[in-house]
């Protein structure tokens, strides 16, 4: 099994005993309020003493409002150095952005990249390290990346024999849903066969790539988890601060699960607005009557008048919700066409069967019964590595 610390088995063993098993949102409130496990510094304080040890986090990696690089120099535990991910460690970088390596002025940490060429810790790194400590907020989506960075990083832990912390955070999107990755549709934003939105913490998904042989040549990662406090799986959570540049309230994260999709079409999802992940729309007046026009570097259809839907105001439940895709594709009338990416639409589906059936003229609630069968094998899977109450499934 993978290593827990006794203080996270009982911790958990508490608020199974105190919660039992809730539906998503609904339920007692918990009987102490939510600590993430960076907030509990009491139980991974003592272990960085007289450790070398590295930080992988970003802008979310928070004790407080404070960064957890900040507040571990403020104490007298100073890393040897901080890795970064997609965004950087400030959060700065738009998405695709190459990292590059550089020196953190606010702590004078040299900060190497783990979003560019080099994508997994180096063994050189490695081996001037006894422990890492990883700390990056997820939005519960199996193409976020930050997930796929956690699985190169417990690769290098396991090769060099280097202990991993996670510290673990609530998942803000915490429900089952969407198609199963297959085989053949492995890359940075999918790497597991685990559905669209997993219902999973990043420490339940750690000792699940573990414990599943997920991690090549079957190697296992010396795994200890942090346990997120006064928390259950249903339980809404929103974010302190924006996960990544694009993310920037609670409504576009909720959204998110829905709308990336759009990313392997030839629609804009508004990055370069003020909205983004919460328009979507073309250059073409047939996408609807919301206007909107994408500015900056990098944008798609920069400085074009883009027609669309705004979805600020929709009451999101979460939940992956395809008749957004569905309709766009419906109203572009253009077929095969409607996805000028089609091989980075079917890696962030996971698979290919989702696009097949939009050119077949499916419709949603036909699609989502495909995934069901996959869903309840996953959930069994999942079942085995929760540190949370679960939802009623």
């Amino acid at each position: 099994m993978t290593k827990i610390t006794l203080f996270a088995v009982c911790l958990v063993t508490c608020l199974c005993s105190c919660f039992g098993s809730c539906s998503p949102g609904r339920g007692k409130a918990p009987a102490s309020p939510l600590r993430t496990g960076a907030d509990q510094t009491e139980l991974y304080f003592p272990l960085l003493q007289d450790k070398r040890f590295a930080l992988v986090l970003n802008q979310s990696s928070l004790i407080d409002k404070t960064s957890l690089a900040d507040s571990l120099c403020r104490s007298g535990l100073r890393p040897a150095f901080l890795f970064a991910p997609e965004h950087g460690f400030r959060g700065e970088a738009q998405a695709g952005e190459t990292i590059q390596d550089g020196v953190d002025s606010l702590t004078n940490l040299t900060v190497y990249s783990l979003y560019g060429q080099q994508k997994k810790p180096s063994a050189e790194l490695m081996q001037k390290l006894d422990l890492v400590v990883f700390d990056i907020q997820d939005v519960g989506t199996r193409f976020y990346t930050y997930l796929s960075t956690l699985h190169y990083l417990m690769e290098a832990c396991a090769e060099s024999g280097v202990e991993l912390v996670v510290l673990d955070r609530p998942n803000p999107n915490d429900t089952i849903d969407g198609p199963l990755l297959h085989e053949g549709y492995t890359s940075f934003v999918g790497m597991h066969s685990i559905p669209l939105l997993h219902g999973c913490t990043l420490g339940e998904l750690a000792m699940m790539i573990n414990s599943e042989g997920w991690l090549p040549n079957g190697l296992r990662c010396e795994l200890r988890v942090i346990p997120v406090a006064g928390w259950r799986h249903g339980q809404a959570y929103s974010l302190p601060i924006r996960p990544s540049p694009n993310l920037r309230d609670q409504q576009a994260v909720c959204l998110y699960p829905s709308l990336c999709l759009f990313e392997g079409s030839l629609m804009s999802v508004g990055r370069g607005t003020a909205t983004p992940f919460k328009v979507v729309g073309y250059p073409d007046p047939r996408f609807g009557e919301f206007i909107f026009t994408p500015s900056g570097k990098g944008s798609l259809y920069r400085d074009q008048t883009c027609y669309g839907l705004d979805l600020s105001g929709v009451n999101c439940v979460g939940g992956l919700n395809l008749e957004y895709v569905l309709s766009m594709y419906r109203r572009s009338g253009m077929g095969a066409d409607f996805f000028t990416h089609a091989r980075f639409f079917d890696l962030l589906a996971g698979n290919s069967s989702l696009r097949e059936q939009i050119l077949a003229g499916w419709n949603q609630a036909e699609i989502r019964a495909g995934w069901q069968e996959e869903l309840v094998s996953y959930r069994k899977i999942r079942s085995k590595y929760l540190l949370y109450p679960d939802y009623q499934e």
